[in-house]
């Protein structure tokens, strides 16, 4: 059974920036897509960015392009999320998700099989 263990959330204000971590068990993670994301109160969970574990080829959401960046570390079984510039917008809890044998990521999560609980981001302005 894969598990997802995110960390690194937290208060910050805007114009700051946070890392977040991604660490997997149960699973080799060197052959899956990984996805980041967010749910804010009301909102629809949306990605902001993914990545192959095999091959990298990062992608982000238009929203995002610029101040976040997605990395991955096999050795450790995990994926990170680096986040900078922060807005007030960006508020939210940030999941991490992976799918084996999907070579290409993408920001749908109906396309993600296994999921973390999640971490709080609140940016105060």
């Amino acid at each position: 059974e894969v598990q997802l263990v995110e960390s690194g959330g937290g208060l910050v204000q805007a114009g700051g920036s946070l890392r977040l971590s991604c660490v997997a068990s149960g699973v080799a993670f060197n052959d899956h897509a990984v996805g980041w994301f967010r749910q804010a109160p009301g909102k629809e969970r949306e990605g902001v960015a993914c990545i192959s574990t095999s091959v990298g080829d990062p992608y982000y959401a238009g929203s995002v392009k610029g101040r976040l960046t997605i990395s991955t570390d096999n050795t450790k079984n995990a994926v990170y999320l680096q986040m900078k510039s922060l807005k007030a917008e960006d508020t939210a809890v940030y999941f991490c998700a992976a799918r084996a044998d999907m070579r290409l990521c993408n920001l749908r999560p109906v396309d993600y099989d296994d999921w973390g609980q999640g971490t709080q981001v609140t940016v105060s302005s």
